[in-house]
């Protein structure tokens, strides 16, 4: 008999937590397809997709494309205008622009990225814990997110670059750490508004772990509005290594990027004689922000509840 209960409450015990995936799976997977079918009729947000990937394969595979070494320097050919042999001319020490420009995709890319998993890390982290857990340990997590954006953000990167030595890493982290606390904030909201759901309580009825529901069950709700988020930050993060480099704090020669390549144009005879120094890598960074921001554009109208099919 007691072996017959036994069985009978493992299998009880069994099905209760089908059910939970179930209703898990239930609240996802048709909010997925239907924003996967809002995001396909969006033509811009799908033409800045095929863009942005034709940007992204040059800067990756930028070796295979660039006909120079982008620090190769040659005094017969210097500020040579777009020609045959240099497509988009040469700088003041005879190197080759277009080379330079695919190599910085590599740098601004990587800085955009690097710093967008920095800051989408913190503030997942954050937010998440924040809203689950509410009560002290919100007020304290939240106290912190609102001093930190009290300041004025581009201040401190600024006097953190012109402190630290200059580098890509450095870069990367004085980003990424200073641009958690919109992640936080919406995190936050998603998870506060989600943890008394039917799911989440069944979950922990059945004795499933805080970090199980909060990894399992919750975040994979909140992964759609914070998609949305991270390609604008993308954008954002590409900005301002782009401003930092132009004030010549930011990524340091010979290596390029596209922001330290526009610092060129500080120099007024560049601005005005040699646009083929500046123009190149200002067009990259612009296409490059409007393709994620409109991605981000489709992907945001795409999870709203309020468009319908």
């Amino acid at each position: 008999m007691s072996n017959a209960k036994a069985s009978d409450a493992q299998m009880t015990k069994s099905d209760t937590r089908q059910d939970v995936a179930q209703l898990d799976g239930e609240h996802v997977r048709p909010a997925k397809n239907r924003a996967l079918k809002r995001f396909l009729k969006h033509r811009v947000a799908l033409f800045a997709v095929f863009v942005l990937m034709i940007i992204a394969i040059s800067a990756l595979f930028a070796p295979a494309f660039a006909p120079y070494e982008y620090d190769k320097i040659d005094l017969r050919a210097r500020g040579v205008p777009p020609s045959v042999e240099h497509w988009f001319g040469t700088d003041r020490v005879g190197r080759d622009i277009w080379s330079r420009t695919l190599h910085g995709g590599q740098v601004s890319l990587a800085v955009g990225i690097g710093a967008t998993l920095i800051s989408t890390s913190i503030g997942t982290v954050l937010g998440a814990i924040a809203g689950y857990y509410r009560g002290w340990v919100d007020n304290i997590i939240m106290r912190i997110t609102d001093t930190v954006m009290t300041f004025p953000s581009i201040v401190i990167m600024l006097t953190l670059a012109a402190l630290l030595p200059r580098s890509l890493l450095n870069i990367v982290l004085i980003i990424g750490g200073l641009s958690w606390p919109a992640v936080a904030r919406l995190v936050r909201a998603q998870f506060m508004s989600m943890r008394e759901t039917e799911f989440v309580m069944a979950a922990r009825a059945l004795g499933v772990r805080d970090v199980g529901i909060i990894v399992r069950h919750i975040l994979p709700n909140v992964f759609a509005p914070l998609v949305a988020l991270i390609t604008f930050s993308v954008g954002s993060a590409i900005l301002t290594e782009a401003g930092l480099s132009f004030l010549g704090l930011g990524v340091p020669p010979p290596t390029p990027s596209w922001g330290n390549m526009l610092e060129s144009a500080r120099n007024l005879d560049i601005l005005k004689n040699l646009p083929w120094m500046w123009v190149p890598p200002a067009i990259m960074t612009v296409l490059t922000v409007l393709c994620v921001n409109f991605i981000g554009d489709g992907i945001r109208d795409a999870i709203d509840p309020r468009l319908v099919l």
